[in-house]
């Protein structure tokens, strides 16, 4: 049943406030993808006003932001109180020589992205890294970011794959039909929902990125530190016994490559542009009409 896929947004809000103080322990995965989203904004020549970090986390990614845009404005926009509190820092010292007036600034806002307590058209750009997926509706996240970037913005993502976690996913099959993933949307149904949306010329590409462990209970005990459990309906309540435990590990086992174990993620990325509005082309005796000549 797809409800079954549901997430439990309370469920979801508790999870990353009890991981924030030990998020940035565990969140190599996130730092990477967030350089490797910054990476691709060295190919987009565009200077926003007001930045929107939505799903802003410990804000390691809104710091990046204001080093690359430092006269802009940033809202960093989170579901976890806890977050907020270990993102706020002091002004950097590189901004303390500026005037107020020049100064990145960050607000912190408290909400759900697939409900932005924004006004409409206040955002230049819009950046997403590995959020977009806690959503139990991308297309009502889409038209609320397409409904608070302005003419012109920009909205650049990341989100995980439907083979994240393939090998995890594999192992839990073998002893029951729970939910005990997330499910991820594919790479190609994301670029059609941003076309639905409204959004233009979206780019969309992906790429795997593997960790490797030690052990199994390594991944699990990541995965709890950065706040991913699973909060779907459709997962099993209470704990895995210990026999069914040990048939999860044994099967986990026979993917163990040059002593280490795997832990795969399918990384999808995408950009796109919020278009400016058409411009009628009217032939010269309309426009003598119209009074426009």
């Amino acid at each position: 049943m797809i409800y079954d896929h549901i997430l439990d947004k309370r469920q979801l809000r508790q999870a990353f406030e009890r991981a924030a103080a030990s998020y940035d322990q565990a969140a190599v995965l996130q730092r990477e993808v967030g350089e490797r989203m910054l990476s691709r904004l060295d190919y987009i020549k565009y200077t926003p006003d007001w930045i929107l970090d939505m799903g802003s986390g410990t804000g390691y990614g809104s710091r990046k932001l204001i080093e690359r845009y430092p006269h802009s404005k940033l809202l960093a926009l989170d579901i976890a109180l806890a977050m907020h509190l270990q993102a706020r820092q002091p002004v950097p010292r590189w901004q303390q020589w500026l005037p107020l007036g020049k100064r990145a600034m960050t607000h912190y806002v408290g909400a759900d992205i697939e409900q932005l307590p924004l006004r409409d058209a206040c955002v230049d750009m819009i950046w997403s890294n590995l959020t977009i997926q806690w959503c139990n509706d991308l297309k009502q996240t889409f038209a609320e970011t397409h409904r608070v970037l302005k003419k012109g913005g920009l909205l650049m993502f990341s989100t995980f794959g439907p083979d994240t976690l393939k090998e995890l996913k594999q192992a839990f099959k073998t002893v029951d039909s729970y939910n005990h993933i997330n499910r991820f949307m594919d790479m190609h149904d994301i670029g059609d929902l941003l076309v639905y949306s409204g959004f233009a010329t979206p780019v969309m590409d992906m790429e795997y990125i593997t960790l490797t462990y030690q052990e199994v209970m390594d991944i699990m005990r990541d995965l709890k530190t950065i706040g991913a459990h699973n909060v779907t309906h459709g997962r099993q309540r209470g704990l895995t016994g210990k026999g069914r435990w040990q048939q999860v590990v044994k099967h986990y086992e026979s993917f163990r490559q040059a002593g280490r174990l795997p832990a795969t993620f399918e990384v999808v990325y995408g950009h796109a542009w919020k278009p400016e509005p058409r411009q009628a082309v009217l032939n010269p005796e309309t426009r003598r009409k119209l009074g426009l000549e």
